[in-house]
């Protein structure tokens, strides 16, 4: 899931990336978090076994080609083809989990901080709906409270689980062939700088 055209429309913002969170504000932040930490938990050690699976694939692979269909050994080809399909498995069950928590938490980060904001409004005095447009009122209980939970399940899981799959990555890749993991980490900034440029002009 990625961050959608919400968080990206507030790192476009002038008025909001150029802002630092006080610390209070972002005790606030988490103290919403805090009924679900068990769960958010369970969500960050899902995207961990998800990293680590994709990252043992190609290592048996190596070693069906190497080990199996180059020696002709049947039954290990056999025995690493399952333990693959196992993995997609395994991987796929994974998915299907990680969907169900960041739901889960989603939604009832969606209800809380609606619940809090209408409270909030509640308690206002009539002077300030006086002064204040319905349509930014709509926007606070609408979209930033949309934005808002995205942080804690989109975001994380994007961050988290790219993060992660670097990590494994690079650990499969060096324990390849830690030559073509130099020139490739070397080769990164030849491909990831120009699309940055690109980027910013488009």
């Amino acid at each position: 899931m990625a961050g959608g055209p919400t968080m990206r429309s507030y790192l476009n913002d002038a008025t909001v990336k150029d802002r630092r969170l006080a610390g209070p504000t972002l005790l606030r932040i988490l103290g919403f978090a805090r009924p679900y930490r068990a769960q958010l938990a369970a969500f960050v050690g899902l995207l961990v076994l998800s990293a680590a699976a994709g990252a043992v694939t190609p290592l048996l692979f190596r070693r069906l080609i190497d080990d199996g269909i180059a020696t002709g050994d049947r039954t290990l080809v056999l025995a690493l083809a399952a333990a693959a399909a196992g993995i997609a498995l395994v991987t796929a069950a994974l998915a299907v989990a990680e969907r169900w928590l960041s739901s889960r938490v989603g939604e009832g980060l969606i209800l809380d901080l609606r619940t809090a904001v209408f409270d909030h409004v509640q308690r206002m005095p009539l002077a300030f709906f006086a002064r204040a447009r319905t349509g930014a009122l709509v926007q606070r209980l609408n979209g930033d409270v949309l934005g808002a939970q995205q942080a804690f399940t989109s975001t994380l899981q994007t961050v988290v689980s790219n993060g992660l799959t670097i990590a494994f990555t690079l650990a499969a890749m060096v324990a390849m062939s830690w030559q073509l993991t130099l020139v490739s980490v070397v080769l990164v900034p030849a491909y990831n700088n120009p699309a940055r440029w690109f980027g910013r002009r488009l």
